[in-house]
């Protein structure tokens, strides 16, 4: 059983058990073993805090190296990948981040695809990862719900409305897939899957997927 990491770039630990579980769901064969950061925001919803993110993952990463933990991939659970290129400098083991990897995903088979989330301060941070994957011609565009993302995020019925009035928004404007973009947003996006007439795609179980594929391909 391969061992692989679940790195949280913020603070919520509760998000990190959240991701863990769902992690392990889509790929029970898997021990996922997750990471909180210990410093930084609650949920990164604004570019200086991904910067603020990617210094905590190569923290962690740094720190698990350095005591000889034992571990074969690492997944990096925010939805703007934040320290992702840094970790695959290191070489150290394969790492994927949840964004590129529900990009991939997304687009799979030429489909056009969008993000609905919550944080629009971010919309330019997400088109540049989607053209970090060479995605950018099947990418229609971020689509953000309405109101303060922690004010939405807390609310779990609005949060689920509101994500599916913006799923709809994206499939009107082509999206023939829809990402829903942010690691806190995992369990709603598991409740969204079947309720549009596109695929919903979930980042985190995205990922757990790309990972095993990395460690273990065909």
């Amino acid at each position: 059983m391969s061992r692989i990491l679940l790195i949280n770039p913020n603070t919520n630990r509760g998000t990190t058990e959240a991701m863990v579980a769902i992690a392990a769901s889509a790929m029970p064969d898997h021990h996922f073993a997750g990471r909180t950061a210990p410093f930084g925001e609650n949920m990164i919803v604004e570019p200086q805090a991904l910067v603020t993110g990617a210094r905590a993952v190569s923290a962690i990463l740094a720190g698990e190296i350095a005591e000889g933990t034992v571990f074969d991939g690492a997944v990096i659970a925010a939805f703007g990948d934040p320290g992702l290129d840094e970790a695959r400098r290191l070489g150290t083991v394969p790492v994927c981040g949840i964004g590129e990897a529900s990009f991939h995903e997304a687009g799979a088979a030429g489909r056009s695809f969008a993000v609905a989330t919550t944080t629009p301060a971010l919309e330019r941070a997400i088109a540049e990862r989607v053209e970090k994957t060479g995605l950018s011609s099947r990418f229609i565009g971020s689509f953000f719900t309405p109101g303060d993302p922690f004010a939405v995020i807390a609310d779990p019925a609005r949060l689920k409305e509101e994500l599916s009035l913006t799923v709809e928004a994206a499939i009107r404007a082509g999206a023939e897939a829809v990402i829903i973009g942010g690691g806190p947003l995992a369990m709603a996006a598991r409740d969204l899957e079947g309720r549009h007439a596109v695929p919903i795609i979930e980042p985190v179980p995205a990922a757990a997927r790309r990972i095993a594929a990395m460690l273990h391909p065909c």
